[in-house]
């Protein structure tokens, strides 16, 4: 089993957050003027769009080292969409644009491997549990 921890905390003079694991820092905030929020960083939507798509993203490289192919361009987009009250995430979308060295690579596999192993869309198409304490 493997474990990832990040930590975050109030900014000083703002309503905002910062979170850090290791050596990275994201700012995280809401809209200037929506509930205290200053604009200072991303959302929790967009953070969850983003882990989306980075992962997406590390997997197509580490695919693709597994299969021998050197890629060229890697363009990863992704949309979510939200419904309900309270709001929630009711679907992603990830749309790519891969190019390899070699325009004979089988891109299709790789793009259909990177999904199957993809951790952050696997954990949310899975309904990973969330649970939460007060210290």
């Amino acid at each position: 089993m493997t474990t990832m921890a990040v930590r975050l905390r109030g900014i000083p003079g703002t309503e905002a957050s910062i979170g850090w694991a290791g050596a990275h820092s994201v700012v995280v905030d809401r809209p200037d003027g929506k509930a205290g929020g200053m604009g200072l960083g991303f959302n929790g939507g967009q953070l969850l769009a983003l882990a989306i798509g980075g992962c997406f993203c590390n997997d197509l490289y580490y695919v693709a080292h597994e299969m021998g192919i050197a890629l060229k361009h890697v363009a990863v987009d992704v949309t979510v969409t939200f419904d309900g009250a309270p709001l929630r995430a009711t679907g992603a979308h990830i749309e790519i644009v891969v190019e390899a060295a070699d325009k004979a690579a089988d891109l299709d596999a790789l793009i259909r491997m990177a999904q199957e192993t993809s951790t952050v869309s696997n954990s949310i198409s899975r309904g990973v549990p969330v649970s939460v304490t007060s210290r």
